[in-house]
């Protein structure tokens, strides 16, 4: 006997006329419970809320900084002094031309601070009583050019090794400036560089070892990747900061943005150039530093979930 359509209903449908589950996709039949559709209404309205309430208090806080700079009653003077519209187009394009400067400064110099640091940090985790003098030496390097300011530093190298005439020594302040920059800096990643060395757990090293590799396969393709890893974050904030720290080379006469910035300074007696410099180095800061934040947010993201070691 063959059942009718009105017998069994319609199709897809069970007994009791509910969507059988076959036909149904897995998440047809969810229905939000009115609690929860509420809670996510009370999110939304904070979340307006929060967003009105800081767009607002950022209006209010630039107006009130401008009428408070605006109304000073040096006002006209510094406009004139620091925000002459003539002497920033006349500076902007010199200041982008010293500006590849730095940033070959930058690129040059973060390599070499990277190699540098790295083997210094390796020089002071070395294991064994023969390995002490290097260690010693190693640790008095990052205790001598981290105390030392860079300036100073700056100054000894740019304008101390011309001084002593040595036969076959560049007396380049682009070279010597740089010189001056890796020392410094190499001191601080070294910092770095062994600060994520000793932060690897001692069982990995043992687990490499039980493997067959020795102390310094063990280093080189165990703990040191680790160690790399976990610091990258600061290794980048560093090279922020030397990207900032190149303008100093104009102490010795390099023209990069900063010296020819000082230059028009000089010629015309209004400080607008050195504005025009600054907001060239905040623009070029900007983004590297806003890459930091996502490599630091992704990097906490994969550890709290178990992604990294």
């Amino acid at each position: 006997m063959t059942v009718t359509e009105e017998e069994s209903g319609p199709e897809g449908a069970d007994d009791k006329g509910a969507p059988s589950t076959a036909a149904a996709g897995p998440d047809d039949g969810y229905v939000p419970s009115q609690r929860r559709l509420e809670r996510e209404r009370h999110r939304r309205r904070r979340a307006r809320r929060a967003t009105a309430i800081a767009a607002l208090s950022t209006l209010v806080t630039a107006v009130v900084l401008y009428l408070v700079v605006v109304g000073a009653p040096g006002w006209p003077r510094t406009k004139e002094t620091f925000f002459n519209g003539q002497y920033a187009r006349e500076a902007f394009p010199k200041v982008l031309e010293g500006l590849w400067l730095n940033v070959r400064l930058l690129l040059i110099c973060g390599a070499a601070v990277l190699v540098l640091g790295m083997l210094i940090a390796v020089a002071r985790t070395l294991r064994g009583p023969v390995f002490f003098p290097l260690r010693v030496l190693a640790a008095a390097y990052t205790d001598f050019f981290r105390g030392l300011p860079l300036i100073i530093n700056l100054m000894i190298v740019v304008l101390g090794v011309p001084a002593l005439r040595l036969q076959g020594v560049t007396v380049d302040p682009v070279l010597l400036g740089g010189t001056a920059l890796t020392l410094t800096y190499s001191a601080y990643v070294a910092e770095v560089f062994r600060a994520g060395i000793e932060s690897v757990h001692p069982s990995q090293r043992a687990a490499a070892r039980s493997l067959g590799l020795s102390n310094r396969q063990a280093l080189r393709y165990v703990v040191l990747p680790q160690a790399v890893r976990r610091q990258v974050p600061p290794l980048l904030n560093d090279l922020v900061s030397l990207q900032k720290d190149t303008g100093l080379v104009s102490i010795g006469g390099a023209i990069d943005a900063v010296r020819a910035a000082d230059i028009i300074v000089g010629r015309s007696l209004n400080y607008t150039p050195y504005i025009v410099a600054g907001l060239v180095f905040v623009a070029l800061t900007i983004p590297m530093t806003r890459f930091t934040d996502w490599v630091t947010a992704r990097m906490d993201r994969q550890r709290a979930q178990g992604g990294t070691t």
